[in-house]
């Protein structure tokens, strides 16, 4: 029996179980690389949102969006960020996508978490890379296209030495 030595057995079953638990939970995670990023240059949160959201407004959600990021990261490789959005799951209004964006990184938008009603609640979480200090924002669409943000700024320091 021939083995390929791109794909293992075990690497198979890790990405069947990873793909799995995200459809079990109603979340599914695909970005698309950007169109800067395939080229490698650096792009602007502006020139990001408005490629993103277009001309569509952006709301203040102070009172609907809880962004849950450290203070302090000292290491900017490994900065855990969670979302948790104060609204109903229905099919008829929910969350349909959480945006994290790093306004300092080189490419800003540095994920999109889409959910569905399944999911139960409107959460995320997971550990993003920033590049310096800066704003890191939490943006939710809802199902009608409303879009809502909230904003925290996050120190990035180098060994815990300041930065």
């Amino acid at each position: 029996m021939r083995s390929s030595p791109t794909v293992t057995r075990r690497r198979m079953l890790e990405t069947l179980g990873a793909i799995g638990v995200a459809a079990a939970s109603g979340v599914l995670t695909a970005p698309r690389p950007a169109r800067a990023q395939q080229l490698g240059l650096h792009e602007s949160v502006d020139g990001a949102l408005k490629r993103v959201f277009g001309s569509r407004p952006i709301r203040d959600g102070a009172g609907l969006i809880k962004l849950d990021t450290p203070l302090i990261a000292e290491n900017g490789a490994v900065v855990p960020v969670s979302v948790r959005v104060d609204s109903p799951m229905t099919p008829t209004s929910y969350v349909k996508h959480i945006y994290i964006v790093a306004d300092k990184n080189r490419i800003p938008v540095v994920t999109r978490v889409t959910l569905t009603p399944a999911a139960g609640q409107a959460f995320m979480g997971e550990n993003v890379r920033l590049g310096e200090t800066g704003d890191v924002r939490a943006i939710v669409e809802q199902s009608d296209g409303t879009l809502w943000q909230v904003a925290r700024e996050v120190k990035v320091t180098v060994g815990g030495c300041g930065g």
